[in-house]
């Protein structure tokens, strides 16, 4: 089969062949048909999914049917059909998952396309998927009795061979759902998320329990090496407990037999071997003694020299003989059988080891090339540290305030994911809610449809009765009439015959009798007519109350969804009003375009829902577009308070009341108009008029607020430019030209006291570092030092030279000749500083050279242990560089606190270099 859908593209002669196959009435077919499916949807053709989603409907119809029977194969049949639907409308959902679901970690990034939503919903199908695969296996495992041998029965290897197709799936969605969910971790807090690691340790001790329970049954070691899970579940809170998760692997051995050649051992089987050895026995006996015997074997009277009691004897001695041979010969076959099957069970265990060793050598692998791909990074990002220590301060003044601007943002998300995932929340309870309702809708129109199917039988059955029992009716009264004529006869002849009287009286008397009996008769007819026009009067007015009460109870449940959406939508627009005044608006500030795009989105869902309204009001079962129009329209609602609040705190007081008024008379007016929203209502009573009005105030007050900047034309924007650049430029000459040749040196020196400190300051630490670097070079040739302290200090002499001449520009003329010996001065410190860290390296690689380990006399368990110790050395190292920097920040945050206080910064606001405008107005 699996050759032929790759052969056609698709599935089409497989569906047309088992749509001829009796699957609703023999259980085990049904059983062994699901089996051959799960491979298809496994190994076969890609357009197998896509020919196969047009029978999922016969296929949820026909798991209903099974799902009746309480025991044998129904109840297995039901649970599988119901597996094989999940899986056929995940994989259409989420078509980059291929059948087998073999994919990498970059494919199952792709999957959720880098959106945390995304890989939220996929981690609850995931769980939906994975539950009926664990339903499956424990279904499975409870039909069986355990305390026997089952799994080298027929029987029981029929109900264990799908498991196989099972067991693969399961190991590869437990490892998905490990991974997605450190994924989310990463991104969501842990409390969102809580519901998702419940639900992950159910299904985590399911499947380690079911994983151990199968790799005991000797029918799975011979196919099929099964992994096991660790003791306790990954530690999801702990972002570094990734990289101790191993995936599953489960191994097929490539020499594997298919279940259905293994030899079994069955009752009939014996029965079978032992009438065919007792026929050999015959057969061997007739040559011995004659052809005779077979006749009548007992029979030894015929045969001269022994009597009767010697042949018995003899008789039995070779009947305890074959016995004992028949005993020996079944020892040596079981003894036979035990011995394969256990090196059978042995080799697969050696290649499932392989394959581990295997599976952790290239894992091995891959983490070294990550740790090297890691350090070049590291690397790469040091140069790029170095380039960029000029322009640091600037870079942490902005950092600092761009870490302050990112804390709020970040509690804004926080907030708006908390949010979004209460709505995911609630939009799959009202979706549960809506598909129970609709299954109920379902499971009535079929017992409706059976009630009618039932009806019509019995009916038919009464009028083909009634006719029956009418035509013979028709036959007593013909025959009546016959013998009434033929009394008349008889009667006629009796006056011409009087010496018969006595016979004719005699069969007139018979006559009577048989008379009797069919009126009799006809009046029991009668009887049994009356009593099925009875019962088929009391199935009528059954099936009327049914079709009452189910379209009682389809109305109550609409009605009930329609309340419980519209009580969801107030409640999210009355927390909305309540908010409205609440302090963690404060803290942050919209603008007027957004509201005005939300009230345009919020016009338009008004009108989808007066349609969704008046749709339901024409067809009550079409509720579905309606709770979305509710639903979207609550949420509108919300966004539009809340971005009316924040646009209040850039506007004017009187635009800002009358704003807020507005937006406060509106969330009313949306709750007013919710209200209205009732099933025995009409069109009239649910009226948009003062919504609309309150949106049109809303949209003037905003409009209002819009930026004047806005206003000017394109064209004007490149002159206005051009004359603040014209300007500030004059501003800036004017200011040159008042400081040239004004002061002495002490006069100037003493008038720019703060930048004098500044010069002093960096010359300063060019001495201090040179000297320092001094003694680090004496630790080194001495033996004690480190090449690091070294490169540290040639790095702290570049920096603190280009401090000092990036102090002397802000003072000297550009033509000065002192500035230009000075720029000169600074290349050359940068040359040596940088031949400083080029030796520097060059030793250290050098003496790393020689300290190169020597593997040739390693054995493999010692590299093993190496590496495991190199691994647990990387993230010793990776923790201690991660302290390091944030007490590299620290120190850099406490020295720009000191610098301020040192150079008489402003006291009250954060350590930072003065601004540009502070420069100017300093040198003016």
């Amino acid at each position: 089969c699996i050759l032929g859908t790759h052969h056609e593209k698709g599935a089409q002669t497989f569906w047309s062949v088992v749509n001829r196959l009796p699957l609703s009435s023999n259980a085990v077919l049904c059983w062994k048909f699901c089996h051959v499916f799960h491979k298809l949807l496994r190994d076969g053709h890609p357009n197998v999914l896509k020919d196969s989603l047009r029978y999922r409907n016969e296929l949820s119809d026909m798991s209903r049917m099974w799902g009746h029977l309480s025991e044998g194969y129904g109840q297995l049949c039901s649970i599988y059909l119901k597996l094989l639907r999940t899986k056929m409308e995940y994989h259409t959902k989420n078509p980059r998952f291929p059948g087998n679901l073999q994919m990498s970690d970059r494919q199952l990034d792709e999957a959720g396309e880098s959106d945390v939503n995304n890989f939220f919903q996929l981690t609850v199908e995931m769980f939906d998927y994975l539950e009926c695969e664990l339903n499956l296996f424990q279904t499975v495992f409870n039909s069986l009795d355990m305390s026997r041998s089952v799994s080298v029965t027929a029987a029981g290897q029929c109900r264990l061979a799908p498991l196989i197709q099972v067991i693969l799936d399961c190991s590869h969605l437990y490892d998905y759902t490990v991974k997605l969910l450190f994924k989310l971790h990463s991104c969501l807090p842990a409390d969102t998320l809580q519901g998702h690691r419940d639900r992950f340790m159910e299904q985590f001790t399911k499947l380690k329990d079911l994983f151990y329970r199968s790799s005991n049954l000797q029918y799975f070691k011979r196919l099929i090496q099964i992994p096991q899970l660790p003791e306790n579940p990954p530690n999801f809170l702990r972002a570094s407990a990734l990289s101790e998760h191993i995936s599953p692997v489960v191994v097929i051995p490539a020499e594997a037999s298919s279940p259905d050649s293994e030899p079994v051992l069955e009752k009939d089987d014996l029965m079978d071997m032992d009438a065919s050895q007792q026929n050999l026995f015959d057969n061997k006996f007739d040559d011995i003694f004659g052809s005779s015997f077979s006749s009548d074997p007992f029979n030894f009277n015929s045969q001269n020299g022994v009597n009767k009691d010697e042949k018995d004897h003899l008789i039995e001695r070779l009947y305890r003989e074959i016995s004992g041979l028949k005993a020996q010969l079944e020892n040596m076959k079981t003894e036979s059988q035990r011995v394969v099957l256990q090196l059978k069970g042995h080799v697969s265990e050696l290649e499932a080891e392989l394959a581990e060793q295997q599976h952790l050598r290239q894992q091995a692998a891959d983490d070294c090339e990550f740790l090297r791909a890691e350090l070049d990074e590291l690397r790469r990002q040091r140069e790029d540290t170095e380039k960029a220590q000029r322009s640091l301060s600037e870079i942490e003044r902005k950092a600092q305030a761009n870490e302050q601007r990112y804390s709020k943002l970040k509690e804004k998300y926080s907030e708006l994911v908390q949010n979004h995932a209460d709505l995911l929340r609630k939009n799959a309870e009202v979706t549960k809610q809506v598909s129970m309702a609709r299954q109920a809708q379902v499971d009535l129109e079929r017992e409706k449809k059976e009630l009618e199917d039932s009806l019509e039988r019995i009916s038919d059955q009464g009028q083909r009765k009634t006719q029956e029992q009418l035509e013979v009716l028709e036959s007593l009264k013909q025959e009546l009439a016959t013998s009434q004529r033929e009394l008349q006869v008889l009667q006629g002849s009796l006056e011409t015959s009087a010496q018969s009287e006595a016979n004719w009286a005699a069969q007139f008397a018979e006559l009577e009798k048989e008379r009797d009996s069919l009126v009799s008769g006809a009046a029991h007819r009668e009887e049994e007519l009356s009593a099925l026009r009875k019962e088929l009067q009391d199935t009528q007015l059954k099936l009327a109350s049914t079709e009452e009460s189910m379209c009682q109870l389809a109305k109550d449940q609409r009605k009930m969804l329609l309340v419980g959406s519209r009580k969801a939508a107030e409640q999210v627009i009355q927390d909305a009003l309540n908010q409205l005044e609440e302090p963690p608006l404060i803290s942050c500030a919209g603008s007027a375009d957004h509201l005005l795009s939300t009230v345009t989105s919020i016009s338009s869902c008004i009108e989808q829902l007066e349609k969704s309204w008046s749709q339901f009001l024409a067809c009550p079962e079409d509720i579905s577009g309606l709770l979305h129009s509710i639903t979207l329209l609550a949420h509108l609602t919300s966004d539009a308070i809340a971005h009316g609040a924040t646009t209040c705190l850039r506007a004017p007081p009187e635009p800002a009341d009358s704003l807020t008024e507005a937006c406060k008379q509106y969330g009313r007016e949306t709750l007013a108009y919710l209200a209205s929203l009732e099933e025995e209502g009409s069109l009239e009573n649910a009226d948009s008029t003062a919504m609309r009005n309150c949106l049109s105030k809303i949209k003037a007050i905003g409009e209002e607020l819009l930026p004047r900047g806005l206003d000017i034309k394109q064209e004007e924007l490149g002159d206005l430019v051009d004359k603040e650049m014209a300007a500030t430029s004059a501003a800036i000459e004017t200011a040159t030209a008042r400081i040239e040749g004004t002061a002495s040196p002490k006069e100037f020196y003493a008038k720019n006291s703060r930048w004098t400190e500044g010069l002093i300051s960096a010359s300063k630490a060019v001495g201090w570092g040179a000297t320092v670097m001094v003694d680090a070079a004496d630790l080194v040739v001495q033996g004690r030092g480190k090449f690091e302290e070294l490169m540290v200090c040639s790095h702290e002499i570049a920096a603190s030279t280009a401090q000092l001449v990036a102090a002397s520009k802000v003072k000297a003329d550009k033509d000065s000749p002192n500035l230009a010996q000075l720029q000169q001065a600074s290349r050359g410190v940068n040359q040596a500083t940088a031949g400083v860290v080029a030796s520097t390296i060059s030793g250290k690689s050098q003496i790393e050279e020689t300290d190169n380990m020597d593997f040739s006399s390693m054995t493999l368990t010692q590299i093993k242990r190496q590496e495991m110790d190199s691994q647990v050395r990387v993230l010793e190292l990776e923790n201690e560089l991660q302290k390091e920097r944030q007490k590299l920040g620290e120190l850099r945050k406490k020295h720009y606190e000191l610098a301020g206080v040192a150079e008489g910064w402003e006291e009250g606001t954060e350590a930072s270099p003065p601004t540009l405008q502070e420069a100017v107005t300093e040198k003016e």
